[in-house]
């Protein structure tokens, strides 16, 4: 039987090596969520390297108000910090700056 102050040792060993992950080991997933009352009609994610928005990421799909939808950011560039863009069937467009992708899991568009 393993020694408690072992198994102790060992957590937190494995916590001190996920915090010291690379960023390009980072999971890049987000939970993107319209609760806005309108459908978003197109959403960009660009890295703060990238000078433009690069493509509309919901390509031909909208997404309705009370819905959600799960986009992998993992653009292979390492950026952990993205600048958000979402249009909406009215026009408005909703910026969101410096997005930092490697420590959420959910964005939430109210």
């Amino acid at each position: 039987m393993l020694s408690r102050r072992f198994l102790m040792g060992t957590t937190v060993a494995a916590m001190i090596a996920s915090l010291a992950l690379p960023a390009a080991a980072l999971d890049r997933r987000v939970r993107i969520v319209n609760n806005t009352g309108f459908t978003m009609v197109r959403f960009y994610g660009s890295n703060k390297g990238s000078d433009s928005w690069e493509e509309d990421i919901l390509g031909n799909d909208v997404l309705p108000s009370g819905s959600s939808v799960m986009i992998d950011f993992d653009d292979a560039s390492g950026y952990c910090k993205f600048d958000f863009k979402a249009v909406f069937e009215d026009g408005e467009e909703l910026v969101k700056n410096n997005v930092n992708i490697c420590q959420i899991s959910t964005f939430t568009y109210n």
